[in-house]
């Protein structure tokens, strides 16, 4: 059986072949799987070979496209890969299984090899295949057509490709992170914005510095980003389109806004405005320009974010005298309050999966970062310190990003400011590279 999967632009078309060879496999047994949701996992023995590319640049790349695989499954905590100086067999044909017992020596409880070619057309051919060494069944194999300079993304569709057949839950691998980066003395930071694949790698900043930029949110199709710029003295809500680089502000409002998010159909965008004392919620249909004020209370009511359907909105408010979470239909209404712990609660974000809110938390002097259920049960913490803030989901719903920020020293130094990530449990915290100081991360949906 082959199937065909297309995805846009044009980068990338891949095949799910069930390989003739196979037929020559043992029965079937139960097959590898490993179950995340249980409290504590047990990292999975993985062996990643170097693809086969033959010399030149094709040997090359094989050998990093292993190298990102390898990095994408061992930072999720799920998996361990084993020391490519102690594999047996190095020399995989794509034609023919494996020699199972070679890597059952090492304790590989899952194996991953391929070839890298170059097509008639120019473009690299890049195949895989995964087995489960214990039952000897290939659990997945798929060949990707594409430019050679997107052997990165591939790398990081196979890693994809690899979680969800071991674990049935969506990788998240296939991503960016939009983020600010910071630079500069504590007292006169410049800030700009910044765009990186997850895991570091393909940076660019997306200004220059010259006004001050916050609190980057994509949009649901990756096509544009929201964000707050001060290019007038005032923060105001911009948004930025990714394919061309322009920016337009959103509407001409009398007070600040800020606080931006897109609805899960990108047709509208929710804020925050301040004017004359108060701030309250509100939207703007993006097509029409339309806007409608969803609150109406004398509090300060902030940081809006939409559930996966689009029907009810979490935001924070100092309605009840002290900062804290609400719930409200997402075209107004009545807001419940959520919250209940000790100290101030702010910056929710809705968990993709509709099942959690991450926030964050200040209580004796110290930020966390929390997870709890829509109707407020089930708080935890992930994360904490000095200062952590502003979570954001990963597209599976599994793994939060946020900000860690170190103490300015006297003199005003210090302060370091880095972007990390952390799954829904609060284990396996690890930073996430850039080039300098970081903040405001927002996480992708899955690049289409």
């Amino acid at each position: 059986m082959i199937r065909f999967c297309f995805r846009s632009q044009s980068i990338l078309v891949a095949v799910i072949v069930m390989i003739a060879a196979l037929a020559f496999a043992p029965p079937a047994r139960s097959e590898l799987r490993i179950d995340i949701t249980r409290g504590v996992v047990e990292p999975v023995a993985i062996a990643i070979v170097p693809f086969d590319g033959g010399g030149g640049d094709t040997g090359r790349i094989g050998g990093d496209i292993a190298k990102v695989i390898s990095a994408d499954l061992e930072r999720s905590g799920l998996f361990r890969p084993i020391d490519a100086n102690a594999f047996l067999q190095t020399n995989l044909s794509m034609d023919t299984p494996p020699k199972f017992a070679d890597w059952r020596v090492l304790n590989a409880l899952a194996l991953v090899h391929g070839r890298v070619t170059v097509a008639d057309d120019g473009r690299l051919k890049v195949e895989f295949r995964l087995w489960d060494v214990v039952s000897e069944q290939q659990q997945a194999g798929l060949a990707y057509f594409t430019a050679p300079g997107n052997w990165r993304r591939i790398a990081h569709i196979i890693a994809d490709a690899i979680f969800k057949r071991l674990t049935g839950e969506e990788g998240y691998f296939d991503t960016r992170i939009a983020y600010i980066a910071e630079s500069g003395p504590q007292t006169r930071r410049v800030k700009r914005l910044a765009i990186m694949d997850q895991d570091g790698y393909n940076h660019r900043y997306l200004t220059d510095g010259t006004d001050l930029v916050l609190t980057p949110r994509f949009s649901p199709t990756l096509q544009e980003l929201a964000y707050i710029a001060f290019s007038d003295g005032l923060p105001r809500v911009f948004i930025r389109s990714l394919e061309n680089g322009r920016s337009e502000a959103v509407g001409s409002f009398p007070g600040m806004t800020f606080s931006p998010r897109f609805s899960p159909d990108s047709q509208k965008l929710i804020f925050s405005m301040a004017t004359d004392g108060n701030t309250d919620i509100y939207t703007i249909d993006l097509r029409t320009k339309a806007t409608r004020r969803l609150t109406t209370s004398s509090a300060i009511d902030t940081s809006p974010s939409y559930s996966p359907d689009g029907r009810q909105i979490v935001f924070n408010s100092d309605r009840g005298g002290s900062q804290q979470l609400y719930v409200m239909d997402a075209e107004g209404g009545e807001a419940r309050r959520i919250s209940f712990g000790q100290g101030k609660y702010g910056t929710p974000v809705w968990s993709p999966r509709g099942d959690a809110i991450a926030f964050t938390k200040i209580a004796g002097g110290r930020f966390a970062i929390g997870v709890m259920t829509p109707d407020g049960s089930g708080e935890r913490i992930v994360a904490d310190g000095y200062d952590v803030e502003e979570p954001t989901w990963a597209p599976n719903g599994r793994v939060l990003a946020f900000f860690r920020k170190e103490p300015t020293d006297a003199g005003g130094g210090g302060g370091r400011s880095r972007i990390y990530s952390v799954d829904v449990m609060g284990r396996n915290e690890r930073e996430i590279p850039t080039p300098g100081d970081a903040s405001d991360p927002a996480w992708s949906p899955l690049q289409p």
